[in-house]
C-alpha cells in the first residue's frame, strides 16, 4: 500500500489487454453440452424429392444455401418452383436483383406457380432484405443474386469483393438471428467456380452446384458443402416445358439407350453420396498416322484416364501410342472416383480388340501403376443395384465371394476373365 512500482510500457499494455480479455470472457454466453436441446432442425420441404435428398431433408430454418451454376442452366426456374412449393404452406419472399417483377411473375405463371403466400420484390438493398429476414414475416427468402446486392457504407460497386463479402455477411447474420431459411444465387466464372471471395462459401451452410448441358435436358444438383447433410450427394432432374421434374429411376437413367453389343462399352456402378448409379463408359480406339495421337475425355478425370492408358500400354503391351483414344461417360455423368478405373480399362481393351464386353458384366476397381487392382468401398450396394438392373456378374478385386462375383487381383486377369 502507498508504494510506487515502476512498470514498463510494454508490460502496461499487456496488463490492460489481459484485463480487457477477462472482462469480455465474463460476458461470454456459455452453455453446458447437456443443457443444449437435441431437437432436430425444422425443415421446409422443397416440393422436389431430389432437392430434399441433396439438402439432407429440406431447407433448414435459419440455414443459408448458396446455389451456383452457368447462365441459362435453370437456376431461376428451380428456385421459382421451390419458392412456389414452400409458399403453399408458409410465406415466402423472392427478391430479384437481375430481373423485373413482371419477368419473375411470367416465369411463375409458365411453371404453374400460383401460391398466394409467395411475394415478389425487385431490390438490390441488402439492408432491406436483412430487415425482412429478421422481421419474422417470411419462412423462406430467395435472393437472386448475391453479386448484384449492395450494402450502404461498403466501398465498391455491386459484385466487387468488398460488396459481396459485406452483403453476404449481413444476410447470413440476419437469417441466423431471425430463424429464416435463406437461398442465395451465386454467379460462376468461366472455369465453373463461384465468383467472388472464397469467404462466401465459408459463410453459408450449404453450397450446391447446379450442372448440366444447356442443349440436353438432364440437370444434376450436387452438394459441395453441407452442414446439415451429406456432401457429394446428387439429385437428378430433367428440364421440360413445365419446369424441372425428377428422374423416376436415377440408378438406371444413364443406361436407358445403351447398345450392349457394341465394342468399347463397359458399365461401372459408381457411388454418389448415398446412392449407387450405373454409368456406361465408352471408348473408341482409332489408329492414326499423326505424330501426336489425340486423347479426348468427357465426364471423367483426364489424369486418371491418362494413367490407365499408360498402364495398358506398359503392362499389357497394348499399342495405344499410335492410336487416337476417346473416352466418354454417357448421359452427361461425371465420374471422379478411382473405382471407375477398371471399367475404363475394359472399355479401351474392348475397343482395341473390337470385341464387346458381355452384356451382363459390370466392373469396379482402382488400377495401380503396377497393373494391380485395389477394391472399391461399399461393394454390397454396388452389387445389389447391378443385379436389380439385370447384370449378373461383377468383376473386381477384393476378398470374399458373392453371387456372380469374379474376384481378380491383376488388370491382365480382369481383361481375360471379361472376354474369356
Amino acid at each position: 500500500m502507498n508504494t510506487i512500482t515502476a512498470v514498463h510500457a510494454a508490460d502496461a499494455r499487456l496488463l490492460a489487454r489481459s484485463q480487457g480479455q477477462e472482462t469480455a470472457a465474463a460476458a461470454l454466453a456459455v452453455e453446458d453440452l447437456a443443457s443444449v436441446g437435441s431437437a432436430p432442425a425444422v425443415r421446409l420441404p422443397s416440393g422436389l424429392g431430389e432437392v430434399d435428398r441433396v439438402l439432407g431433408g429440406g431447407l433448414p430454418a435459419g440455414g443459408v444455401v448458396l446455389i451456383g451454376g452457368e447462365p441459362g442452366i435453370g437456376k431461376s426456374t428451380l428456385l421459382a418452383q421451390i419458392a412456389g412449393a414452400v409458399a403453399l404452406t408458409a410465406p415466402v419472399l423472392y427478391v430479384t436483383a437481375e430481373e423485373s417483377v413482371e419477368q419473375v411473375r411470367a416465369r411463375c405463371v409458365r411453371l404453374g406457380v400460383t401460391a398466394t403466400g409467395l411475394r415478389l420484390a425487385a431490390a438490390v438493398d441488402a439492408e432491406a432484405v436483412a430487415g425482412a429476414l429478421t422481421g419474422g414475416a417470411y419462412r423462406l427468402v430467395v435472393v437472386d443474386s448475391i453479386q448484384l446486392m449492395q450494402r450502404t457504407g461498403t466501398e465498391g460497386e455491386a459484385g466487387s469483393v468488398a460488396q459481396v463479402r459485406g452483403c453476404a455477411a449481413l444476410l447470413v447474420e440476419a437469417a441466423k438471428r431471425g430463424g429464416t431459411a435463406l437461398v442465395l444465387v451465386g454467379h460462376v466464372t468461366k472455369d465453373g467456380t463461384l465468383a467472388g471471395p472464397r469467404l462466401l462459401e465459408h459463410l453459408v451452410d450449404t453450397v450446391l452446384a447446379f450442372e448440366g448441358d444447356r442443349y440436353a435436358d438432364l440437370r444434376v444438383l450436387r452438394a459441395v458443402k453441407n452442414r446439415f447433410g451429406a456432401t457429394s450427394e446428387i439429385g437428378l432432374l430433367r428440364m421440360g416445358g413445365q419446369g424441372l421434374i425428377e428422374v423416376p429411376d436415377a440408378t438406371g437413367f444413364f443406361l436407358a439407350d445403351r447398345a450392349a453389343d457394341v465394342p468399347g462399352s463397359c458399365v461401372v456402378p459408381t457411388i454418389e453420396g448415398n446412392r449407387c448409379l450405373l454409368v456406361e463408359v465408352q471408348a473408341l480406339v482409332n489408329p492414326t498416322e499423326a505424330p501426336q495421337p489425340q486423347r479426348r475425355v468427357s465426364g471423367l478425370d483426364p489424369n486418371r484416364v491418362a494413367m490407365v492408358l499408360a498402364v495398358l500400354s506398359r503392362r499389357l503391351r497394348l499399342p495405344l501410342g499410335g492410336c487416337d483414344v476417346f473416352i466418354n461417360a454417357t448421359g452427361g455423368a461425371r465420374l471422379s472416383e478411382p473405382a471407375a478405373d477398371l471399367a475404363i480399362a475394359l472399355a479401351v481393351a474392348s475397343a482395341w480388340r473390337e470385341v464387346a464386353v458381355p452384356a451382363d458384366v459390370v466392373a469396379v476397381g482402382e488400377v495401380g501403376l503396377g497393373g494391380e487392382l485395389r477394391p472399391a468401398a461399399r461393394y454390397e450396394l454396388r452389387a445389389s443395384e447391378a443385379r436389380r438392373l439385370g447384370f449378373q456378374r461383377l468383376i473386381g478385386p477384393g476378398a470374399g465371394t458373392g453371387r456372380g462375383r469374379l474376384v481378380v487381383d491383376r488388370l491382365a486377369e480382369a481383361i481375360e476373365r471379361a472376354f474369356g
